[in-house]
């Protein structure tokens, strides 16, 4: 079913009055995000949200450590939505708390290109948040501005800053967990990094408490898959300007430290990802928002796909769907997006910085 364009939430201010205005904006969803969440930690790891909420305060001392301005920015968000602020705590911390049984889809890659940057994903996860994702400008004080696309009550996901420093994130199975930044949190710090290596620092410096992939990219062409996890993360270059990835590890960087359980579909999506990008992609074919999203649009191997359709024949545990497609050219600070799976619309939200 073809879903309404986004509108996108404009948020500005201190890192308070950005939270406040983020949960009054999407108090419904952010209630909505709860109760999705307290049915999944009791699906898949058999915890209800007051034990969650317990497993999350081992998480705030890390971010406590590691980038306390965001812990203001939650209290607001709590403030604004009308609920505790160790329930936005618990929510942000979602991928700690049930990545250890559950793991997302996503397909992500960069693509270089006649002096373009192009960063792009699918975001596959459960369908009961498709009308709980969001858009998000944020003009903070301490920070250029940026555009988040995610889940209401959460500081980040996807998205770019307007210094052209934009980020994919590949969920990944696994039982690690340590120091670090969670997820999310990390995610936003490097939506607030000026440059690349500020942007790389959060994932070798700072460190991230469990495992994931963060496709990073800069409009001045750079572009690194970083597998993080609580050890130096894993890299993988870009290879005539593209990088790719889906959900399972593959740097002998994280191979060799983190064990990862992936999905069966993991690696013929990457293979198909591969295919599509280095082969029917020719380098001196044109470039434009049109043609990624068709490759977010892929079927191929369905209905395992690139992009996912709803599944009834598979365990509960294993359906998701598409909930997002997103293209970010970095090199013009342009974000385009389209709710829902990108194969069943053209209309896209667009955001530039």
């Amino acid at each position: 079913m073809q879903q309404q364009i986004l509108t996108l939430t404009e948020l500005s201010g201190t890192r308070r009055e950005v939270g406040q205005a983020h949960g009054r904006a999407h108090a419904p969803l952010i209630q909505r995000s709860l109760e999705v969440y307290d049915r999944l930690f009791h699906d898949f790891v058999g915890i209800r949200w007051a034990e969650a909420r317990r497993e999350a305060e081992r998480f705030g001392a890390m971010i406590e450590r590691g980038f306390p301005a965001i812990l203001e920015e939650m209290a607001g968000i709590a403030e604004g939505a009308g609920v505790e602020p160790a329930d936005i705590l618990t929510l942000n911390c979602r991928s700690e708390i049930s990545l250890t049984r559950a793991s997302g889809g996503c397909s992500a890659f960069a693509l270089a290109r006649a002096g373009t940057q192009w960063l792009a994903q699918n975001w596959d996860w459960r369908t009961d948040q498709l009308h709980n994702v969001v858009a998000l400008k944020i003009s903070g004080q301490d920070h250029a501005p940026l555009v988040s696309v995610g889940e209401a009550g959460m500081v980040a996901k996807i998205g770019m800053n307007a210094h052209g420093i934009g980020v994919c994130l590949n969920a990944i199975r696994s039982r690690t967990c340590g120091e670090g930044l969670p997820i999310h949190v990390a995610l936003r710090k490097i939506l607030e990094s000026p440059d690349m290596a500020g942007a790389l620092a959060v994932a070798s410096r700072d460190r991230v408490c469990s495992p994931a992939h963060f496709l990073v990219a800069s409009a001045q062409g750079e572009a690194v898959g970083l597998e993080v996890h609580p050890g130096e993360p894993g890299r993988l270059e870009a290879a005539g300007g593209v990088v790719t990835h889906t959900n399972h590890l593959y740097a002998p960087g994280a191979t060799r430290q983190v064990e990862d359980f992936p999905r069966a579909d993991s690696q013929p999506r990457l293979a198909r990802l591969d295919a599509l990008l280095r082969e029917a992609l020719v380098p001196e074919a044109a470039m434009d928002e049109a043609a990624l999203f068709e490759v977010l649009a892929d079927h191929h191997g369905e209905p395992l796909s690139i992009c996912r359709h709803f599944n009834p024949a598979q365990p509960a545990e294993e359906r998701m769907e598409t909930l997002f497609g997103v293209v970010m050219n970095l090199t013009e600070r342009r974000l385009a997006l389209r709710h829902g799976k990108p194969c069943e619309t053209r209309d896209a939200l667009v955001v530039t910085l």
